[in-house]
């Protein structure tokens, strides 16, 4: 049985909805993240999960406990549950150990030590425990808030932003940190985010969304290779759209040529469709039919990221090896490497998919 059920459940502030009958579940063990831009409802969600919301409709459950109905809220104290902010919230005035010892005061003081030092070790704060948080880094503040949240060992731990204010490094790092303390320790956890980079190093199983609903429910790897709506498509990953022209359900006509994936298109034949073309698709190549002109350039260390127009205006983004130094205005030889195709018609409907799922 699933360790958290949300069945269509719609809240919302002032009598505005934000989220509307959604629906997703999380497994004991599992990670997820509630993955969107800004204002599509993820944070509501994770707040009407801890108990901070209540519901308009539908039903929360934890551990096939009923915690939230429209017309009744577990508390969030009795749910079992852990919480990490965006802004740590730790005290001040605590040393590092009381911090994390805070939720523990009804254990006795060995038990309280125990786990402080089990969780100072697991977070990597080891030899810190009797530092102030002003004596401390973002990262090792942001181990702390965590090591206090998982201290009175919660079922799942809710995650609102945790790394936003963190450097690009750092956060890549706790990202990865973060999911291999919770697997460790057998917590489930939900984490929420606007960043694809943190949820796909942190989740199982990512919910997209846009406009108070899940627009798809599935793995990383399969919402980057199987995106099954227009705005997934264009919100994971980088990548552009171009026109084509459905000639069989694998072939289309387009201004790279006629381009042949693995996977058949439910448009018929002669539909106007949309190409996604991810910067992987499009590689260098000295013999290559395409010639296009560099018009930006971004370096990344082992690859550079070229943005190139094609003679009609189009625009495309390829990964080149590093050591290919191309300059502003240059002429490059490039082909499609891509069997993988995902094609959309003209307008939002899915063309390789025909629903949306929230489970």
């Amino acid at each position: 049985m699933p360790l958290l059920k949300v069945e269509n459940i719609s809240a919302g502030y002032d009598g505005e909805r934000v989220i509307h009958a959604l629906s997703f579940h999380v497994n004991r063990g599992e990670i997820i993240s509630l993955l969107g831009p800004s204002g599509c409802g993820k944070t509501t969600a994770l707040r009407a999960i801890a108990g901070f919301e209540p519901i308009i409709e539908g039903q929360i459950t934890i551990d096939q406990k009923p915690v939230s109905t429209p017309t009744s809220t577990v508390p969030p104290e009795h749910r079992s549950i852990g919480m990490v902010f965006q802004d740590y919230a730790l005290f001040p005035h605590l040393t590092v150990a009381d911090n994390i010892a805070f939720g523990l005061r009804r254990k006795s003081a060995v038990d309280r030590r125990v786990q402080v030092d089990h969780l100072l070790d697991a977070t990597g704060l080891g030899g810190m425990g009797q530092r102030f948080p002003h004596e401390l880094s973002g990262g090792q503040q942001q181990r702390v808030a965590l090591a206090r949240a998982l201290a009175p060992r919660p079922t799942m731990l809710l995650m609102d932003e945790p790394f936003s204010n963190l450097d690009v490094e750092l956060r890549e790092r706790l990202s990865v940190e973060v999911r291999d303390l919770l697997k460790s320790e057998g917590i489930s956890g939900i984490l929420v985010t606007h960043d694809q980079h943190e949820a796909f190093a942190v989740s199982d199983k990512i919910g997209v969304m846009r406009d108070g609903t899940i627009l798809q429910w599935d793995t990383p790897f399969n919402l980057y290779h199987e995106p099954n709506h227009r705005f997934v498509a264009d919100f994971i990953g980088q990548g552009r759209f171009i026109p084509g022209v459905v000639r069989t359900p694998e072939t289309f006509d387009t201004e790279l040529g006629p381009l042949h994936g693995n996977r058949s298109c439910t448009q018929s034949v002669g539909n106007q469709v949309e190409i996604l073309v991810r910067p992987d698709d499009i590689v260098p190549d000295t013999d290559g039919d395409i010639v296009a002109t560099v018009r930006d350039k971004a370096f990344k260390g082992a690859e550079t990221l070229y943005t190139l127009e094609l003679p009609t205006g189009t625009r495309l983004l390829s990964l080149f090896p590093s050591h290919h130094d191309h300059h502003l205005g240059d002429s490059v030889r490039v082909r499609v490497d891509a069997e993988h195709l995902i094609c959309f018609p003209r307008g939002e409907s899915p063309c390789n998919s025909s629903t949306e799922s929230n489970q």
